[in-house]
């Protein structure tokens, strides 16, 4: 199993579409509403052999409300 974290920055006033968006997807295991430089920070869990760069182009980054996105990748949790 796989944990990476996605800053996701919206187009202006489509914060809640985005959000709304992920849920009805059903990818991300958490999704949480930030301040600063990006507007949510979801949290995501795949399977070892899931290509982590397609699965987010191909699953977050396709909604189109989204602008930007940064991706962390975790390592080991403590």
């Amino acid at each position: 199993m796989q944990t990476f974290f996605v800053e996701i920055k919206c187009k202006l006033g489509k914060t809640y579409a985005v959000a709304s968006e992920l849920a009805d997807r059903e990818i991300a295991s958490e999704i949480y509403s930030t301040a600063g430089n990006y507007d949510i920070l979801a949290k995501f869990h795949v399977a070892a052999d899931v290509d982590i760069g397609h699965f987010i182009a191909q699953k977050v980054q396709s909604i189109p409300e989204i602008s930007d996105t940064h991706t962390i990748i975790t390592f080991k949790a403590f």
